[in-house]
């Protein structure tokens, strides 16, 4: 299996992780894009040397992991190529704020490290909460809920489109680096004397094809809105779960529970 079909793969192992049936997945996609951007705005409101109040933060993604029926391995192992991008986003802040800020024992711990460990926790958490809501929610049902939400017609179908087109280019490039290594065997990749007129095909190919599925789409009654994705409603149990959880966003922004728990066992 080349790199292509494997990215082929990953795109629809998500498709199977939307298509799982669990209390999670069967909540409205728009109780769920709420919860999800209240979530990331709470989570990133917080204070750069605030590293406790932030840890709670944790309890969301996980019990969403839990109640999805979802491993948090597989949240890890899809953002394998960004998480080390998000880590590195604090790398730096040891270096320019050498504060020190707090004790541990003999050991001195500066504002920079904190900062850093803050970031980075801000980043992995927000991370997880927005493949938690991909990983149970197909594409369109969430284009759908951004139509709720009043996001541009034109947006949500840049969204959709794009990312069933994403799909197409790679199909076509693991078709046409197939019929090229069946034309050179025994070759590693493709020549750079072929590179100009492979990316000119691909283009070509890969506009028909577009050009076919958004005629089947217009034919099938798609004009920029989702009415085919609006069989989940709001329910009970979702506007339960909208509730519940921004509540608890609101008090965890609000109080550090982390230290007030910790003064009740003291």
């Amino acid at each position: 299996m080349n790199k292509t079909e494997k990215a082929l793969r990953e795109i629809q192992a998500m498709d199977e992780l939307a298509a799982m049936d669990s209390p999670i997945h069967r909540l409205a996609p728009l109780a769920k894009l709420l919860v999800t951007v209240a979530y990331i705005f709470v989570t990133v409101s917080f204070s750069k040397y605030d590293m406790t109040g932030l840890l709670i933060m944790i309890l969301y993604p996980v019990a969403g992991y839990q109640f999805s029926l979802i491993p948090v391995y597989t949240c890890f192992y899809k953002l394998r190529i960004v998480l080390p991008l998000v880590c590195a986003v604090g790398i730096f802040n040891p270096f320019f704020d050498r504060g020190i800020v707090m004790t541990l024992g003999t050991i001195s711990v500066s504002g920079g490290v904190i900062s850093m460990l803050t970031l980075l926790m801000k980043g992995v958490f927000c991370l997880m909460a927005s493949f938690l809501l991909v990983a149970t929610t197909s594409i369109e049902e969430i284009c759908h809920a951004l139509r709720q939400f009043h996001v541009p017609r034109i947006l949500t179908s840049l969204l959709l489109l794009t990312w069933r087109y994403v799909s197409l280019l790679l199909e076509q490039v693991s078709i046409m680096t197939q019929s090229y290594h069946l034309r050179a065997p025994g070759q590693k990749g493709i020549h750079v004397s072929a590179w100009g007129s492979f990316l000119g095909q691909l283009i070509l190919r890969s506009m028909d094809r577009a050009a076919a599925l958004y005629e089947s789409m217009e034919l099938r009654g798609f004009h920029g809105d989702f009415y085919y994705a609006g069989q989940k409603k709001m329910t009970a149990a979702s506007w339960m779960y909208m509730v519940v959880w921004i509540g608890l966003f609101i008090l965890m922004r609000a109080y550090n529970l982390p230290q007030i728990l910790g003064s009740l066992f003291v």
